[in-house]
Formats: C-alpha cells, structure tokens, sequence
C-alpha cells in the first residue's frame, strides 16, 4: 500500500514552516506514542506514520528531496528517464532497419514488392506529470477554473534534464471528489526524440480544520480524557461544517477507536495533558497502584 501524503499525515498545508511542520508532528508524536499507548497496535501505526510523515517533509532540504522524488516517481529504476524504448522498435534485421528509415518493403532486383509501405512504430512520449491542486469543499462542489503550478523536466543538451516552472489554468467539473483525476494532454514531461506526456491533475479537497483524509473518509481527531476512554462517557465533537454534539464513548475504549457520524470518521485520541495539580497526581499515583 503506497505511503499517504506526508503533508495530509501531520495535517499541515504544503507551504507551512518548519516550526508550523514540527509543532504538529510533536502534537501527534505525544498523542500515539508508544509509552502513553501501551498495547494499542494502532497507535503504535499511526505513530511510525507520523514519524516517517516528518522524516520526509521536517526541514527545507527534506522537502526539497520529497517533491523531487515525487515529481520522479513514475520514472522506475534506470533507463532513459523521458520513457525512450531507445533503438528502432526492437530487433529486426537490416532490411526491418531500411523499412523503418524509408517506410518501404525491400523486396529484391525485379522481384515482387513484398509490401509497399510498413507500419510507422509508436511514437516516442515522455513520462506522464503529476500534480496537485487543493480546493475547499465549496470550490470542489461549485467547479471552476483554477491556476496550478507544476514543475515540467524537459530535455537539455548533451543529455541534461532541464527544470521548468509552468502554470496552466484547469477547468474543474462541478461536484468533483476528493482525489478526481483530470488529464491534460501532452504537458507533462518532455522526450528528446518524441512528444510531452500527459499532466495527471489529482484534486484534493481540504477536508476541514482538524480533518485529514483516510483514503476516501475523512478523519477527525476527537481528544477523550484517559478516565472516560476506561469508564465510558460523553464527550462534545464539533463537525468541520460547526454543528455540535455530543458522543457517547463506550466503557473501556481503545485509543484509535472509531465513531462513523455522517460523512466523517471520529478517531478517538489521548487528550493531551499538560500539567497535573496535586489531588490529579496523588489519583493518578493511586491508578498506578493498582495497576492502571
């Protein structure tokens, strides 16, 4: 299963600092870690997620290295990085080489023509491009035309890769879904004998403040108090569309856990707590006690 966007696992927007970067990644570090999630196999996930999401996008030269290994991702190990085949088609003999070059049959001195013309192989394309344009829900659902910047490898001389920044407006279909693909012909990246391939234009849809995609469901975090995580309880939920509520957590529930409430996944998490006075302390001292 392919890695989620590391910018969707911290829950951060692609332009944000490294300060904003490493101020969600502790946020998430402390809510999943290990020591405050003994036994759960899914914090311990999300926890390795969260890890490798900041590996990938923590500092300016991570991220620099993260997009270029995206923008390369589709290239495969080795060979000719704009998709060449190289040669002419594949193995044939001298007279297969002087049909492709003249478009003729060699058929011999006065003979029969054998054919009197060959098939025309395929044209040579550069690799596909991939790239992202994030909407609001509203933008999504109204459609719309939209600027998008990407980054264009072209061929340069002597063998090169040149870089090249363009922007293109994209035409969005009303009602379109988060990760909806729309394909614009011939420009993505370029081939030194053939054609551009085609830009891949993957819409994503801000999920809301606290959100992040799960696939094609939208997660939101939802902090329980230790004590109602084992005793069960009512806890209030805001939904990224501002209704209030409240749900019912069950008695010995798990960090992790998962409550459907219309379109949106609630996932419950550790509260984060940080400072304890002293009749918590002594509570807690006597938890401990007894093996809580």
């Amino acid at each position: 299963m392919a890695a989620r966007d590391p910018y969707q696992v911290l829950g951060v927007s692609r332009g944000a600092s490294d300060a904003e970067i490493k101020k969600a990644f502790r946020k998430l570090a402390r809510q999943y870690h290990p020591d405050r999630n003994e036994g759960s196999e899914s914090a311990e996930a999300r926890f390795k997620e969260v890890q490798a999401a900041y590996d990938s996008i923590g500092t300016a030269e991570a991220r620099r290295k993260h997009e270029q290994e995206q923008m390369f991702s589709g290239f495969g190990g080795g060979g000719n990085p704009f998709g060449s085949r190289g040669g002419f088609g594949g193995g044939g003999g001298m007279e297969d080489i002087l049909s492709q070059m003249f478009g003729g049959g060699m058929g011999g001195m006065g003979g029969a023509q054998r054919q009197r013309s060959a098939p025309r192989p395929p044209q040579e394309r550069g690799q596909n491009a991939t790239a992202w344009i994030d909407l609001t829900a509203d933008e999504a659902s109204e459609g719309g035309s939209f600027n998008l910047t990407y980054t264009q490898l072209i061929p340069g001389t002597h063998g090169s890769i040149d870089r090249k920044r363009r922007t293109l407006k994209i035409n969005v279909k009303p009602k379109s879904k988060h990760g909806t693909e729309v394909r614009i012909k011939d420009q993505g990246h370029g081939h030194p004998q053939g054609v551009n391939g085609d830009l891949i234009v993957k819409i994503r849809v801000d999920p809301g403040e606290g959100c992040r995609w799960d696939g094609d469901r939208i997660v939101k975090d939802v902090e329980v108090p230790y004590s109602t995580l084992l005793l069960g309880g009512k806890v209030t939920v805001t939904l990224p569309s501002g209704v209030k509520g409240k749900i019912t957590i069950p008695p010995l529930s798990q960090v992790g856990d998962r409550q459907r409430v219309k379109d949106i996944d609630l996932e419950l998490v550790l509260a984060e707590i940080e400072e304890l006075d002293d009749i918590q302390a002594d509570a807690v001292k006597s938890l401990r006690e007894l093996g809580l």
